[in-house]
């Protein structure tokens, strides 16, 4: 039996609930054919659809990410559309199953700084979120700080203070004095007073 008739837009609602119910249903019965038709339904002629499921997807990346990881090329190639609404689901999606699959994640960075720059800000939110995952693995952690760092210095002001502080647990002696560096450098972009002292808050830590 399909799920599509439980998805919010099949029920005619507009709000997010029954999407989020039908997301938790579906994990605590490990459902991975209800998972398939989801994943197969990105496609679906109806935007409304594709929006629901992948809502329902990265719900339920949240909860159990190992459920959505083995479509993970999927994700990336609904990040390649034009939709901006898929676009950023795709890249929560993509941001929960980081540490189940880094491999592919980590040779995926050129797609995930792509739609970084031509996506949303909550594209951006979650691509910074990946790479501070990834910096928490050795093998990759030079690569995914490079990026980070870079991501910081160009962001826009609003943003800063959050990465900052999300970044804060992969910062290190190797990559300390960079970081500093480009917070710094950041300062005098930064006009609101409370987001400056945010920033501030976070040099004075990593001096310490």
């Amino acid at each position: 039996m399909s799920i599509l008739p439980k998805l919010a837009s099949s029920l005619g609602r507009r709000d997010e609930i029954p999407n989020r119910e039908l997301a938790k249903q579906i994990t605590d019965k490990n459902d991975v054919k209800a998972i398939r038709e989801l994943v197969e339904n990105l496609k679906h002629k109806s935007k409304d659809i594709q929006n629901d499921c992948i809502k329902v997807l990265y719900e339920i990346g949240e909860r159990k990410p190992a459920l959505i990881a083995p479509y993970a090329k999927d994700f990336f190639a609904v990040l390649e559309g034009k939709n901006n609404r898929m676009k950023w689901g795709a890249m929560t999606a993509i941001d929960s199953i980081t540490l189940e699959n880094p491999k592919l994640i980590y040779e995926s960075l050129p797609k995930i700084m792509k739609g970084a720059d031509e996506g949303s800000v909550i594209s951006r939110d979650y691509a910074v979120s990946i790479l501070i995952k990834l910096c928490s693995l050795k093998q990759y952690a030079d690569d995914a700080f490079s990026l980070l760092n870079e991501i910081v210095m160009n962001s826009p002001t609003n943003q800063v203070p959050m990465y900052a502080e999300n970044a804060l647990p992969i910062i290190n002696s190797k990559n300390k004095k960079v970081f500093i560096e480009t917070l710094t450098a950041r300062l005098d972009d930064i006009e609101k007073d409370t987001k400056r002292k945010r920033v501030e808050k976070v040099i004075k830590k990593l001096r310490k």
